[in-house]
C-alpha cells in the first residue's frame, strides 16, 4: 500500500525480509509493471499478487463500513503456492469487493493510468474548467455557470448514471436534451478519443512512468505541486463552489 515513490525507496529493505513461500501483495501493478525503471525485481520463490480496488483509499473504507463494498480487479504476477489465485479472491473478499475480474499487471497499470489523466481526473478537471469558462465569457453568472457545469452533473445527472445506466439517462431526460446529447456526443468523442489515445501510449511506453517519478523524486517537488494545486484551487469555478456546497 506504499505509494509507488516510497516502493521504490524501500524495496531492497523489504526485499531482504521476504522468505521462500512469503506473499508479496501489491494494490497497483506500477511497481512492478515498470521494473526496468523502478527496480522492484520480485523473487521468483514467493507469490506476487495483486488486488487493486476501483477507487481511492477513503471510498474502500466507506463502502466497506456501509457494508456495499467495492469492485477490484486482481492479478497474479507469480504463482509459487500454486495457490495465488485463491489468495486474490481471499483478500478481494476481506476488503468487501462485489465483483472481482480478474487482469495482469500490466493491464491494471495502463488502464488506471490512463483513467486517471483521462476521464477520473485530468478530462474531468478540463472538462469542466472548458464549459465554465465558456458561459461566463458569455455573460453568464458564477452561480450560474457553474450550477450548469458541475452542480446539476455531480447532484442530479451522475448518480443517476451510476444507478441506471446512460441509455436509461437519454431514454428519461427532456426530448431537448435527449436530441442535443445524441448529436453532440459523437463529435466530442471524435474530438477526445485521439487525445487519449495519445495518453494511452504515453502509459505503455514508459514516459508517463519516468515523468510520474522523475517529479516525485524532485527535492522541490511538495513546493511545486503546491503552486499547481493552488492554481486550481484559485479558480473561480472551484471558489464557487465551495460556496454552492455551503448551500446545499
Amino acid at each position: 500500500l506504499l505509494s509507488d515513490s516510497a516502493q521504490m525507496t524501500n524495496w531492497k529493505m523489504l526485499k531482504k525480509n521476504l522468505h521462500e513461500n512469503d506473499t508479496l501483495y501489491f494494490s497497483h501493478g506500477f511497481g512492478v509493471t515498470y521494473n526496468d525503471i523502478t527496480e522492484i525485481d520480485t523473487p521468483h520463490n514467493i507469490d506476487v499478487i495483486m488486488v487493486a480496488p476501483k477507487g481511492c483509499g477513503m471510498s474502500v473504507r466507506d463502502e466497506f463500513v456501509n457494508g456495499k463494498g467495492i469492485n477490484v480487479s486482481f492479478a497474479v504476477h507469480t504463482d509459487y503456492s500454486g495457490e495465488a489465485k485463491d489468495k486474490c479472491l481471499a483478500l478481494a473478499f476481506l476488503i468487501g469487493a462485489n465483483n472481482a475480474f480478474e487482469t495482469t499487471f500490466a493491464k491494471e497499470v495502463y488502464s488506471d493510468l490512463t483513467g486517471e489523466r483521462s476521464v477520473l481526473l485530468g478530462l474531468i478537471q478540463g472538462d469542466f474548467s472548458a464549459q465554465y469558462k465558456v458561459l461566463r465569457e458569455n455573460g453568464h453568472s458564477p452561480s450560474e455557470a457553474y450550477n450548469e457545469t458541475v452542480e446539476e452533473a455531480l447532484i442530479s445527472l451522475y448518480p443517476l448514471i451510476r444507478d441506471n445506466g446512460m441509455d436509461w439517462l437519454y431514454n428519461n431526460c427532456s426530448t431537448t436534451a435527449q436530441r442535443g446529447a445524441l448529436d453532440w456526443c459523437v463529435r466530442f468523442e471524435n474530438v477526445i478519443k485521439p487525445v487519449i489515445e495519445d495518453c494511452y501510449k504515453e502509459v505503455v511506453n514508459g514516459n508517463e512512468a519516468l515523468r510520474v517519478i522523475d517529479k516525485n523524486s524532485s527535492s522541490t517537488y511538495m513546493s511545486e505541486l503546491a503552486a499547481e494545486l493552488k492554481e486550481i484551487d484559485d479558480q473561480e469555478l472551484w471558489k464557487i463552489a465551495k460556496i454552492m456546497r455551503e448551500l446545499r
